[in-house]
């Protein structure tokens, strides 16, 4: 059952990367509940409703051809367009006007597939480091979270659990005070700059360094954080596709302006690891639903970027995974 929440329906998502995506390949997803099928052609890639009108299989288990996709149970054939243009059993039938998929937008950045299953009433997160060539950037995840998206992006948010959670990595448990920072509500999203942390380890290189992390919530499923330590930037954004009503896809891209002659793969495996680590956390938190009713759970000055975020999505009036 698709997940109503004009919000959301409205909202980009990730739906695949692209260069996981060669010529003719085909790949079944699922996004507010909605099974699609993701598809490159002729054309580019293409996002439609997983679905054939014939019967009611499923088009991700067809095949391209001449720029096309083929249903696997009967072999209708459907052009970019997602118009049926053949039948094989009556050939010399034109399809009907009915014989027609669900087709739905799509955006390529980031090296990521973007699509909307309503109709688009905003832009792409910004995450300008990405055409930045004083930046490296290493994709990681994506991370499946058994849990709901504003739940997973809050945790993202968080600085209080690092000595906790990610001790040895982004914190110490000597080191567990949260000096007071400020919160923002803008036009645009949150924002809370400039949060001293200890760290032993806090971008994968294994260097102990006192950063100051800035956040930003940019959408109500995406935020970036950037650490600095003096002219060294790390910046990491986070865009969790709602999967459906159980389940949530955590995609990833770090960005350094340093440490170059470190392997993209100790990176992503640090990476991999903070999130082995997040993950039962996050899938043991109840409610399911983050309350944004401030007075269901306590709150400290620590808490002040999830307050506001909380704040920021009873504005919007977000509905999933909220209450």
């Amino acid at each position: 059952m698709m997940i109503d929440d004009p919000v959301l329906l409205g909202d980009w998502h990730v739906v695949a990367r692209a260069s996981e995506l060669a010529p003719s390949s085909v790949r079944p997803a699922r996004l507010l509940g909605v099974d699609i099928v993701v598809w490159r052609g002729e054309d580019g890639i293409q996002v439609w409703d997983d679905l054939c009108v014939h019967r009611g299989s499923k088009l991700s288990g067809g095949r391209v051809r001449d720029g096309c996709l083929t249903c696997p149970y009967h072999g209708w054939t459907y052009d970019a367009q997602g118009e049926c243009v053949r039948i094989p059993a009556h050939p010399a039938q034109k399809p009907p006007p009915r014989a027609h998929t669900n087709v739905h937008p799509v955006k390529v950045a980031y090296g990521l597939v973007w699509t909307c299953l309503g109709t688009p009433a905003g832009e792409l997160p910004p995450f300008p480091e990405w055409d930045d060539p004083s930046y490296r950037n290493i994709p990681c995840g994506p991370y499946l979270f058994r849990a709901l998206g504003p739940r997973v992006i809050e945790n993202f948010l968080d600085v209080g659990h690092f000595p906790f959670v990610h001790a040895g990595y982004l914190g110490d448990p000597a080191h567990t005070e949260i000096d007071d920072y400020e919160a923002v509500i803008t036009p645009t999203g949150v924002i809370s700059r400039d949060i001293p942390i200890w760290q032993p380890d806090p971008d994968g290189t294994g260097q102990s360094a006192k950063v100051l992390y800035t956040y930003e919530a940019l959408k109500p499923l995406t935020a970036r954080f950037t650490k600095a330590q003096g002219e060294k930037r790390f910046t990491m954004i986070d865009i969790v596709t709602p999967v459906d009503e159980g389940r949530s896809l955590a995609w990833a891209i770090m960005a350094m302006n340093y440490a170059f002659d470190v392997p993209a793969e100790k990176i992503v495996l640090f990476q991999d690891e903070v999130t082995a680590q997040d993950l039962p956390i996050v899938e043991s938190q109840r409610p399911e639903l983050l309350p944004l009713d401030l007075q269901s759970e306590l709150h400290l000055r620590s808490d002040r970027t999830a307050i506001a975020y909380r704040k920021w999505l009873r504005q919007l009036g977000l509905k999933y995974g909220t209450s």
